[in-house]
């Protein structure tokens, strides 16, 4: 009790502040069931708490945002906001309150199993989906909410809960999914390939602030060590919980879309979102940005100024209220270079890299050995690309001094003009290996001068129950990025054996030959924007 009690007077004090009200105008979180306004001034939208009751009998946290002055008897549109994994009811408090200044009803609530919802967390499983209808059920019961205007959206859980819910519930007319997941499985175990410092990440978030269920125990532990025996039974339960694999259901019921993320999100890569937002038939938006998980939005959740906040108010309003805001006529996919020079609006994805592709010709045979970290790495969960976003620093590697015995490494000539990388760099290679299993990660750097590369883009690639000594083709997406190689430089492609972003499958002693073989050329395929 004294637990819960000291959480909800530090949310009601944080709601207080992103409110922009003194300290002793916040009232404690009521006891259960009851609802207190929060002082606000008479122009403000109305904060109220309460508690919502979700599916399956438990009561979620939540807090409800109206339009000043509503009328009686008045409807307005309403916007549901999961929050994120980890975070409690008040995440989005200074945007609901803008979104309810101009007219919104907007619910927020904690996701099942953390903080002080109930349940256990079930990772975006069906009790999550069956508790976003019955959020809207309660909100067009107490609220002023129109049932023919409801919109869904949140970052990151919030996100892919959205989405899903989206596939279940044809009231939902609008989505805004921002650092999100479609494809869970190509999130998290790309490449056949644990994202070590993802999940660790999530499963230390999860146990700090909720209840994991005992099925996302069974899972995690699993996946963390390398079960391969469960293997299938982990796909599995990441295909129940991927949006990608309900996209029929979600192109049916017509929900308007809007997707963002960042090209370094070391939770959610960007790939699968572009792959997803393909598939879309309705009304779509895609964003892609520098940073990491959740930066590109984070400073609007703080009420400062941000685009992605910006556009996804722009998606809403167009959606829910039909404004003419221009949202629909733009470019549907819109980039930003990791340079900062400003958005790129493209007419599809596909699009993105139609300037045409370059092509590094891997014709040298490269044999290293596994198991040694040559220094060339991904960087650091979070850290790295937000140096990347903000100082432009994104992790490099001296490329001259990268030991041999442990990283294969080819390089172009220099280029006598710059090279403007946009989409997705694919490698096509030969490996043979000297063992059963391994694990190697490639990774594409640009390349100065003085032979320090910057990252340009990376991704794993896991094998098993390969025959030793027999050779095997090799097809291998990196992730997904926007970035502009100057004049002079080089790009060059890295591939060794060991990354702390990952686990790695390499026995003790393993070997790995990449070759090219006459018949079948190996190569790095880059695609450019058009110039």
């Amino acid at each position: 009790m004294e637990r819960a009690t000291t959480a909800a007077a530090v949310a009601a004090l944080l709601a207080a502040a992103a409110l922009g009200l003194a300290p002793h105008q916040a009232q404690a979180a009521p006891a259960p069931a009851a609802a207190v306004a929060a002082d606000a001034p008479a122009a403000s939208p109305e904060l109220r708490f309460h508690d919502i009751p979700g599916s399956g009998g438990i009561t979620l946290k939540g807090n409800v945002f109206t339009p000043a002055g509503a009328a009686s008897g008045r409807k307005y549109p309403l916007i549901v906001l999961p929050t994120s994994w980890g975070m409690p009811q008040i995440e989005y408090i200074a945007q609901a309150r803008k979104l309810a200044d101009s007219g919104y009803v907007v619910v927020s609530y904690t996701s099942r199993g953390f903080w002080l919802s109930g349940g256990q967390i079930e990772v975006a499983g069906p009790p999550d989906i069956a508790d976003v209808s019955a959020v809207i059920d309660w909100a067009l019961v107490n609220s002023p909410a129109d049932a023919d205007h409801i919109g869904l959206g949140g970052v990151s859980y919030g996100a892919g809960i959205s989405l899903l819910a989206s596939a279940h519930d044809p009231r939902i007319k609008a989505v805004v999914a921002m650092s999100g997941w479609a494809d869970l499985i190509e999130s998290i175990y790309s490449g056949r390939t644990q994202h070590l410092q993802a999940a660790g990440m999530l499963g230390a978030a999860g146990y700090l602030t909720g209840r994991p269920g005992p099925e996302l125990q069974s899972i995690l532990g699993d996946f963390i060590g390398s079960r391969l025996d469960r293997e299938q039974q982990m796909i599995e339960w990441g295909r129940k919980r991927s949006a990608a694999e309900q996209v029929d259901r979600i192109n049916a019921n017509g929900a308007a879309v809007m997707l963002g993320n960042a090209w370094g999100d070391t939770i959610f890569p960007p790939n699968q979102y572009a792959k997803f937002y393909e598939r879309l038939t309705g009304p779509k938006r895609l964003e892609f940005r520098p940073g990491d998980h959740a930066t590109a939005e984070g400073t609007g959740l703080l009420g400062l100024p941000n685009d992605t906040w910006t556009n996804a108010h722009r998606w809403f309003d167009r959606y829910l209220k039909g404004e003419r805001n221009g949202v629909d006529t733009e470019a549907p996919v819109q980039i930003k270079s990791r340079s900062d020079e400003g958005y790129e609006g493209y007419a599809d994805w596909k699009s993105v890299g139609a300037g045409g592709t370059e092509r590094l010709a891997l014709s040298d045979s490269e044999h290293l050995f596994a198991n040694v970290d040559s220094g060339a790495n991904g960087g650091i969960i979070f850290l790295s690309s937000i140096l990347d976003q903000f100082v432009k620093a994104p992790p490099t590697a001296s490329i001259p001094l990268l030991p041999r015995a442990f990283a294969a490494v080819w390089q172009s000539e220099r280029h006598d003009a710059p090279r403007r990388v946009r989409g997705t760099v694919k490698l096509h290679s030969t490996v043979t290996p000297t063992k059963a299993d391994g694990t190697f990660v490639a990774y594409l750097y640009d390349v100065g001068p003085l032979g320090i590369g910057k990252l340009v883009s990376n991704a794993p690639y896991t094998f098993h129950d390969r025959t030793p000594g027999r050779a095997f083709g090799v097809d291998l997406e990196l992730f997904s990025t926007a970035y502009d190689v100057p004049a002079g430089h080089r790009l060059a492609l890295v591939i060794d054996t060991v990354d702390p972003l990952y686990i790695e499958h390499n026995p003790t002693g393993a070997q790995l030959t990449f070759s090219s073989p006459r018949s079948d050329p190996s190569y790095v395929s880059v695609p450019l924007r058009e110039q």
